[in-house]
C-alpha cells in the first residue's frame, strides 16, 4: 500500500471516530465528550490500527473513556467498515496518551524557573 493511502486511511478513522464521540453514537457512559485522539497507528496489510486517545480532564476520566471505547470498539469497527470500503477494516486498539498532561506539566517547570530567577 502506497505511503498517501495509509495515511488518508489513517485520517478517515482519525475523523470518523471523532466525529462518532462528538456526536454521542457511542452509547457507552464512561466515554467524555471531550477526549480528543491524538494520531492513528495503521498497520501495513491495514488489519490493526492503534488509536491514541488524550484529554485535558483527569488521567482517571481518560483511562476510563479508553475502556469504554475498546469495549465498543466493535461497534466503531463495523461503522468504519462501512464508510471506508476497503478489503479490511483494521481491528481497533485504542490507548490513553498522556502527552498533553505531560506537556503542561513541562510548561509549569518553565514557569517555575523563570520566577525564580
Amino acid at each position: 500500500m502506497s505511503g498517501f493511502r495509509h495515511d488518508r486511511i489513517a485520517a478517515s478513522i482519525q475523523e470518523l471516530i471523532s466525529s462518532m464521540i462528538l456526536k454521542e453514537e457511542i452509547k457507552d457512559p464512561r466515554v467524555s465528550k471531550f477526549v480528543q485522539l491524538n494520531r492513528v497507528e495503521v498497520a501495513s496489510d491495514n488489519t490493526f490500527a492503534k488509536v491514541f486517545v488524550s484529554t485535558f480532564e483527569d488521567v482517571s476520566v481518560l483511562q476510563e473513556s479508553v475502556d469504554g471505547l475498546n469495549h465498543a470498539s466493535g461497534f466503531i469497527q463495523g461503522r468504519i467498515g462501512k464508510a471506508l470500503k476497503t478489503r479490511n477494516t483494521p481491528k481497533l486498539l485504542f490507548v490513553v496518551d498522556t502527552s498533553i498532561h505531560k506537556g503542561m506539566e513541562v510548561n509549569a517547570l518553565i514557569e517555575g524557573l523563570r520566577k525564580d530567577s
